[in-house]
């Protein structure tokens, strides 16, 4: 009770407070859906990241299952190498993608010496999107190995027996027993992108995101009340996604079984 009460309830209640305490009062609260520029940057947040959770789980499922259910050389490596991105900050990440999108970076110097244009995308959603995918892959793929070592694989056997091909096994026998970990995965890779700012920070040229807004708020106009109201109301929606998804992976978990 001492840490929760330390740690989490007086910091929100203060939190909550200075984002009341502006010439709008508690109208600060509603800013994010009447004020076209916040509502803009909440819009392009929860779509980027969204379009980022569907990638991961995509990417991650098919990668996971394949590599708990093959042997090959070198498979221990690879996991490492696969996993090893949970290691960087969002900084690092942000400087990786310049490096890899940017006005210098390969894509832009391969695509201008085979077209006579340098692709750069590293300071859009589009660089974003390919940052925090970077970093949620990984923690889904670990999620998703360690749901399928649970896998009954006499199941997937009687479907076959039954006559089912592999693309009715996967969609009647794995993905109901890989979907609690899918929703959870899901939903922890959806919050994080919702609130990472490192990788934001370093992109942030032509970036227009609910974190980057709370901190030009913040540093740039000492309107330390809007920017309270908005790290509110950013986090009761994340809380909102992570509460819905423990309802759902539960219930998902009893059709499964």
């Amino acid at each position: 009770m001492t840490l929760f009460l330390a740690f989490w309830l007086l910091p929100m209640l203060r939190l909550a407070a200075v984002g009341a305490s502006g010439p709008t009062g508690i109208a600060a609260y509603f800013a994010v859906v009447t004020n076209h520029h916040y509502l803009m940057s909440l819009l392009s947040t929860l779509l980027l990241s969204a379009a980022v959770t569907l990638a991961a789980l995509l990417i991650s499922a098919l990668v996971g299952l394949f590599l708990q259910r093959n042997r090959f050389a070198g498979k221990a490596l690879l996991l490492a190498m696969l996993t090893f991105p949970l290691a960087f900050p969002g900084v690092v990440v942000g400087f990786m993608v310049i490096m890899l999108a940017g006005r210098q970076g390969l894509i832009g110097v391969v695509s201008n010496w085979l077209f006579g244009g340098a692709w750069v995308f590293a300071y859009s959603l589009g660089g974003l999107f390919l940052g925090y995918l970077y970093f949620s892959i990984p923690r889904v793929i670990l999620t998703i190995i360690a749901a399928a070592e649970k896998l009954d694989p006499a199941l997937e056997e009687a479907a076959r027996s039954l006559g089912a091909n592999p693309l009715q096994v996967f969609a009647n026998v794995v993905l109901p027993a890989l979907a609690p970990a899918l929703i959870s995965s899901g939903a922890i890779c959806f919050a994080t992108s919702v609130g990472a700012f490192g990788t934001a920070f370093t992109l942030a040229t032509n970036i227009d995101v609910l974190p980057m807004a709370i901190y030009n708020e913040f540093t740039s106009y000492a309107n330390f009340a809007m920017a309270a109201a908005l790290s509110i109301v950013l986090g009761a929606m994340t809380w909102l996604v992570l509460a819905l998804a423990r309802s759902w992976s539960g219930n998902a978990a009893g059709a499964a079984a």
